[in-house]
C-alpha cells in the first residue's frame, strides 16, 4: 500500500442522511420507523410547531403503521443546556427506542442531544467541543432519528451538528460527531406554509448563509494533515461534492427567499426553500461554516432584551438573523482569500452576472439587497449591541474553534472587531 506524507491534508469526507423529500411524505413515517426497527418512538417538538398539529399528523401516522407513540413539547426555542436536560430526563424515563424531530433547528438540535445523552455516558459539557468543553467523541452506538423540518432552515436534518445556549456562559457552542447525524431525514414543503414571514425570512437567511460559508471555506486540502482518520474534523473544509450542493443552494436561495416571505401561501417557493435548506445541509455539514457563524453565538448568547418578530416573547436574537447581521462584513474579509468564489456566490444569489471590477463588494451588495427586500434586522445594533459590547462579541467568536478551524482568512481579535464594528449597522 502506498505511503503519502502529506503537510497538508489529502482527504476529505462526505456524508448525509437518506433524504425523503416531496409533498405529502409525511404519511409514509410510521412504515419509515419500522424499516429502520423502531417500536416505541417518541415525537420531540416545541409548543409552537405542537400547536401547528404537524406532530399530531406525525403521531397518526405513526399508529396507524401499528407502533406505539408519544409526544414531548417541552423544546424550547434556541436551546439552552438547562431546556436539553429537561428533555434527556423525560426520554429518560420511557421505553423509546427511537425518535423523531419534529421543527426547526431548535427541535433536531434537542433531539440529537436527547440521542446522545441517552445512549452515551457522561454530560453535555463532555461533548461541546473545545476549548469551551470536553470535546469527547461519542462511542457507543445511537438509536434511530428521523428529522422533519418544519421551517425551511437550519439543514440540521442533514448534519451532525447539535447548538446549544449555554446559560452560565451567555454564550453558544456545539457538538459535532458522525453519529449524531439523523437515520432518515423527512422533508414535506406541506408543513411550512404556515411559517410567519419574519421566521421565514431568518430562517432563509440561515439557508443563505450556510451555503455561502461552506464554499468560500478554506479548502479541505489547505488544512494540516490530520494523523489518523479519528483525528479528521467532521467539518473538513471546502471540497467538490459540498460545492455542488452549496452552489445549488445559493441559487435557489436567491430565486424563491423573497416569494416566500412575501406569499407564504406560494407552494413553489416554498417546495424551492424547502429544497435548498435540505441541499444546503449535505453541503455545509461536511464543509464547515465559518466565521458568520462563530460571531452569531456570542450575539445569541450575550442578548438581553431584544424581542424578534414571530418568535416566542422571551428576549434572543434568532440564529437567522444573527448569522446574517454580520455576513457582509465577513464576506467583504474573506474576499481576497477566493475572490473568484466569492464574485461567483454573488452571482448564484443574485441571479446575473456581476461586474470583476466591484470585487469584495459584490456579495456584500447582493446580500445587503436582498435583506433588505424581506425586512431584515439592519446589523448588530438591532439586537440592542453598542461599541461597548464588542470585546464580550469578540471574545465569545474567538472561543468557537469548530468554525475558524475552517476560516479562510486568520481571524485575529483586531479583524473581528473590525467586523463587528463595521456590522452595527448595515444599511
Amino acid at each position: 500500500m502506498p505511503s503519502f506524507d502529506h503537510p497538508t491534508e489529502s482527504v476529505f469526507t462526505w456524508a448525509a442522511p437518506p433524504l425523503k423529500f416531496g409533498l405529502g411524505a409525511l404519511a409514509e413515517i410510521g412504515e419509515d420507523l419500522q424499516a429502520l426497527g423502531v417500536r416505541h418512538a417518541l415525537v420531540i417538538t416545541d409548543p409552537g410547531v405542537a400547536a401547528s398539529g404537524v406532530p399530531d399528523r406525525v403521531a397518526h401516522a405513526v399508529k396507524t403503521a401499528g407502533l406505539d407513540v408519544d409526544v414531548f413539547d417541552g423544546v424550547a426555542v434556541e436551546p439552552t443546556d438547562a431546556s436539553i436536560e429537561e428533555a434527556v430526563s423525560f426520554a429518560r424515563s420511557g421505553p423509546w427506542d427511537g425518535f423523531i424531530a419534529v421543527g426547526g433547528g431548535s427541535a433536531m438540535d434537542t433531539a440529537k442531544a436527547v440521542n446522545l445523552l441517552t445512549t452515551q455516558p457522561g454530560t453535555l459539557m463532555d461533548y461541546i467541543a473545545p476549548p469551551i468543553g470536553g470535546g469527547k467523541v461519542p462511542e457507543q452506538p445511537v438509536r434511530p432519528l428521523i428529522a422533519v423540518p418544519t421551517t425551511a432552515g437550519t439543514g440540521s436534518e442533514a448534519t451532525t451538528i447539535c447548538v446549544v445556549d449555554l446559560l452560565n456562559l451567555r454564550l453558544k457552542a456545539g457538538v459535532s460527531h458522525p453519529r449524531l447525524r439523523p437515520a432518515l431525514a423527512v422533508v414535506d414543503p406541506l408543513t411550512t406554509l404556515s411559517v410567519p414571514p419574519a421566521v421565514t425570512a431568518a430562517s432563509g437567511m440561515d439557508v443563505l448563509t450556510h451555503a455561502a460559508e461552506s464554499y468560500t471555506a478554506l479548502s479541505f486540502d489547505a488544512r494540516p494533515a490530520f494523523p489518523n482518520a479519528k483525528a479528521r474534523a467532521a467539518f473538513c473544509g471546502a471540497n467538490p461534492v459540498s460545492d455542488v450542493w452549496c452552489e445549488k443552494a445559493m441559487e435557489l436561495v436567491g430565486t424563491h427567499l423573497r416569494r416566500a416571505v412575501m406569499n407564504g401561501n406560494d407552494l413553489s417557493a416554498r417546495y424551492g426553500m424547502a429544497y435548498a435548506s435540505a441541499v444546503t445541509g449535505m453541503g455545509f455539514g461536511n464543509a464547515g461554516t465559518h466565521i458568520p457563524h462563530a460571531n452569531a453565538y456570542p450575539i445569541a448568547g450575550a442578548v438581553e432584551n431584544y424581542h424578534a418578530e414571530g418568535y416566542p416573547p422571551m428576549p434572543m436574537v434568532p440564529h437567522g438573523q444573527a448569522v446574517a447581521s454580520t455576513a457582509m462584513a465577513a464576506f467583504r474579509f474573506t474576499y481576497p482569500s477566493n475572490p473568484q468564489r466569492h464574485l461567483r456566490a454573488a452571482e448564484l444569489i443574485g441571479g446575473r452576472p456581476v461586474d470583476p471590477d466591484e470585487g469584495a463588494e459584490a456579495l456584500p451588495r447582493v446580500l445587503r439587497e436582498l435583506q433588505r427586500d424581506i425586512d431584515m434586522p439592519t446589523g448588530v445594533s438591532a439586537f440592542g449591541f453598542t461599541e461597548d459590547d464588542l470585546d464580550t462579541l469578540v471574545s465569545g467568536t474567538l472561543k468557537q474553534s469548530r468554525q475558524l478551524s475552517v476560516t479562510p482568512r486568520p481571524l485575529t481579535a483586531e479583524a473581528a472587531g473590525r467586523i463587528f464594528r463595521e456590522s452595527l449597522r448595515n444599511w
